[in-house]
């Protein structure tokens, strides 16, 4: 299938590794031309430089979505190859170990800056363009615990749940001038960072050694789904590239879930 985004440009925020290198891996082998992003050019210029070695288009863009500066950075360079960006990737973002009785305020605040509100600065300064143009895509990437939240990480499922709200309001401001906006909530991913997770759990437990048998564990007992493993980071690049796509602008407003089917731990 032809997803017709030769020549798009689209910036994939946090992409200089994880889920959103491959995001931006994926949007840039449909022909895309890339802005990827990191804390430093140097992150992201890696991930650059391998899209090109591929035969991609990308460029780099550096700096702190967290803060109204950093983020007006991030977009000047986004801007600054075309004076266009015509996708929006609101993958950055953060995790973090949490409570509801220890979690401080400030962690609460911080957490909100990083998943929710760069996701705002971003949109602010990105979607005249698009307007004026006639034609945008704005993909967040969030979590199942948006809408499913565990008691853990209260603070880290709040902004997410935030995120998801927002891009509802959002789609609706946008009625009619073609641009969408949809929210894609993966389930656990098996990024680098995950899968040594796992791993040290496994062997603090006794899963063993083996992937595959470590993975079906979390499948079973952590994050029970019906595929009867986690998501792979291409998997979720290949969804936001349809998303991003004019094949889907039909698709706006939309949380879609992409977690294998994920079923609750019942007993």
């Amino acid at each position: 299938m032809d997803l017709q985004l030769d020549g798009k440009f689209a910036l994939v925020t946090g992409s200089s590794r994880g889920t959103g290198e491959a995001i931006a891996k994926g949007l840039a082998a449909e022909g895309a031309v890339v802005v990827v992003h990191g804390p430093t050019a140097a992150d992201a210029e890696a991930v650059a430089e391998a899209i090109r070695a591929a035969g991609g288009r990308a460029h780099v863009a550096a700096g702190d979505l967290a803060t109204d500066a950093g983020a007006a950075e991030v977009a000047a360079a986004a801007l600054a190859p075309a004076g266009a960006v015509d996708i929006l990737v609101n993958n950055y973002g953060t995790a973090a170990r949490g409570s509801w009785l220890e979690t401080a305020n400030a962690e609460w605040i911080a957490i909100y800056e990083k998943n929710a509100l760069s996701a705002v600065r971003l949109v602010r300064a990105l979607v005249p363009g698009m307007q004026a143009r006639g034609w945008g895509r704005i993909i967040q990437v969030g979590t199942i615990g948006s809408t499913r939240p565990g008691a853990v990480m209260p603070h880290y499922y709040a902004s997410k749940g935030a995120l998801a709200n927002m891009t509802v309001s959002l789609a609706q401001e946008l009625a009619g001038t073609g641009i969408t906006v949809n929210i894609v909530s993966p389930g656990l991913i098996r990024t680098r960072e995950v899968e040594a997770t796992y791993r040290r759990r496994a062997a603090r437990e006794g899963w063993g050694e083996d992937w595959s048998a470590i993975e079906a564990r979390i499948a079973r007992d952590v994050m029970p789904n019906l595929v009867g493993r986690i998501a792979r980071t291409e998997e979720i690049a290949d969804l936001v590239a349809f998303i991003a796509s004019p094949r889907a602008a039909y698709i706006t407003g939309c949380n879609i879930r992409i977690d294998g089917g994920a079923v609750p731990i019942v007993g």
